[in-house]
């Protein structure tokens, strides 16, 4: 770290090029750059000076989030020295295969130089996004992704046996899915369900089933007390759910042939990760109870930062463990995925600059782009509503804004009324949090300060937990 880079002793200074560091004879560990002996033309080593460049540990976090996969690279001090970018295709069916070329695909943009310094990397993953595999690791079936409501007709079963309102008895809950999936041909294949951060890690570190608590809330995992609950038992699920270890935990180092082949060292290691919407809280800097992140990706995740933790499934609401402290909240189908359903990039910059923010719209809709949610309405029959649809488009954009910004607002005041902190202020993460007009419409019904994240990445916020930036 830099504090470390400036420790002064009493003689003769150690200089180092590219980097102000004076070492006067005594310790110094320098991250960034090589420290060279003033009195001589040759790297020091009669004293304990310290600061070759693979000294320096960077960590990579990957996100694979609803519209395409990011990486970052960042140093001790949280700075980014690299980004990375692969989206999905709008056609995409094999979703096995994109996450892969995916993974490999953000892998080899990273420049050559930075590969050899990375130390850890965590992968974060769409929550409730799960697949069965063999015991092998290969993909018996195709995935069941976040958003997929088939379980909802397992949730009869579930009932019987799961706790009133608890997390899982959700359509969308990763539980119901694999109860679902157990009707499905391939399942007497199955070996092992993973959700799509286990799996993408296994391709990393080679060891099979292990998940992280974050990811593992939905299956049902109950996370005070660190363990799979005794009711799970009564469901006689046939194959093993995975290994939950804390977001964070050293899980094992880079598979030799991966390291060699992108050039990464022998001993980076992967570690466990968590989700793609706790990523994006945890870049955001919101630290207290009160605080909160909106996501406005392709969907509307809310996470509230409370003392607090509110389960309550009627709701779609859940609560993640983090730290001493309880991140409560929920995800909505609306979002720009709709946005992007009926505009594009250029027509929403454009439209949004001719909305006047301070003025309501008297359209009131509730923009899916197919039946069903699943917070603040958890309701998988649930219809959207766009309809009328004016003549100006500028007028349905705000609506369509507005609308969102009554979703979001409603969900805030579940949670609090539902025992979660009073909400003091709103970070936003996602593509929607460059959209100033969306922003002030938003701040208007939420009736609080409403900023970009102070990194609104969620790469960013799961380099933090590869580096042990966090508590998680």
């Amino acid at each position: 770290m830099l504090q470390d880079a400036t420790k002064t002793g009493g003689l003769s200074p150690v200089t180092c090029h590219l980097f102000p560091v004076t070492c006067h004879l005594s310790p110094v560990t320098c991250h960034l750059s090589p420290v060279t002996c003033s009195l001589f033309p040759v790297t020091c080593s009669l004293f304990p000076v310290t600061c070759p460049l693979n000294f320096m540990t960077l960590s990579l976090g990957i996100d694979f989030g609803t519209s395409g996969a990011r990486g970052v690279v960042i140093d001790e001090e949280g700075r980014v020295l690299s980004e990375m970018r692969h989206y999905w295709l709008a056609e995409t069916v094999d979703w096995v295969q994109c996450w892969r070329e995916a993974l490999w695909s953000l892998l080899g943009q990273i420049p050559g130089d930075l590969r050899g310094e990375i130390g850890a990397i965590a992968i974060n993953g769409t929550s409730s996004t799960i697949l069965l595999t063999d015991g092998a690791g290969e993909p018996v079936d195709a995935p069941l992704l976040y958003n997929d409501g088939r379980g909802a007709m397992a949730l009869e079963r579930l009932s019987q046996v799961a706790p009133a309102n608890h997390t899982v008895l959700s359509a969308t809950s990763s539980l119901a899915k694999l109860l679902w999936m157990q009707a499905l041909p391939d399942f007497a294949k199955a070996r092992r369900l993973l959700h799509q951060a286990d799996w993408l890690g296994f391709l990393l570190h080679g060891k099979l089933g292990i998940s992280d608590y974050h990811n593992a809330l939905k299956l049902g995992y109950d996370v005070e007390k660190l363990q799979y609950p005794e009711w799970l038992e009564q469901l006689q699920i046939p194959l093993q759910l995975p290994q939950v270890l804390a977001p964070g935990t050293a899980i094992g180092e880079l598979l030799p042939r991966i390291a060699a082949d992108f050039g990464f060292k022998g001993d980076c290691l992967v570690v466990a990760g968590t989700t793609d919407s706790i990523a994006a809280f945890l870049a955001s800097g919101a630290k207290f109870p009160g605080e909160a992140v909106t996501s406005l990706g392709s969907t509307l995740v809310l996470k509230l930062l409370s003392r607090h933790r509110i389960e309550d499934a009627r709701y779609g609401i859940y609560s993640h463990r983090l730290g001493d402290l309880w991140l409560t909240g929920g995800a909505s189908n609306t979002g720009g995925a709709v946005l992007k359903h009926f505009f594009s990039d250029v027509e929403l910059v454009r439209l949004s600059g001719e909305i006047d923010p301070t003025q309501p719209s008297e359209l009131d809709y509730y923009p899916l782009l197919k039946p069903g949610d699943r917070f603040p309405i958890n309701d998988p029959q649930l219809l959207p509503r766009l309809e009328p649809r004016p003549d100006q488009n500028k007028e349905f954009l705000h609506g369509l804004l507005e609308s969102m910004a009554r979703i979001e607002t409603r969900g805030y005041e579940l949670l609090q009324n539902l025992g979660a902190d009073s909400l003091t202020n709103v970070y936003t993460a996602g593509g929607g949090a460059t959209n100033s007009t969306w922003t002030a419409i938003r701040q208007r019904y939420l009736k609080v300060p409403v900023v970009s994240s102070i990194h609104t990445e969620a790469a960013y916020g799961t380099a933090l937990l590869a580096m042990g930036k966090v508590q998680i």
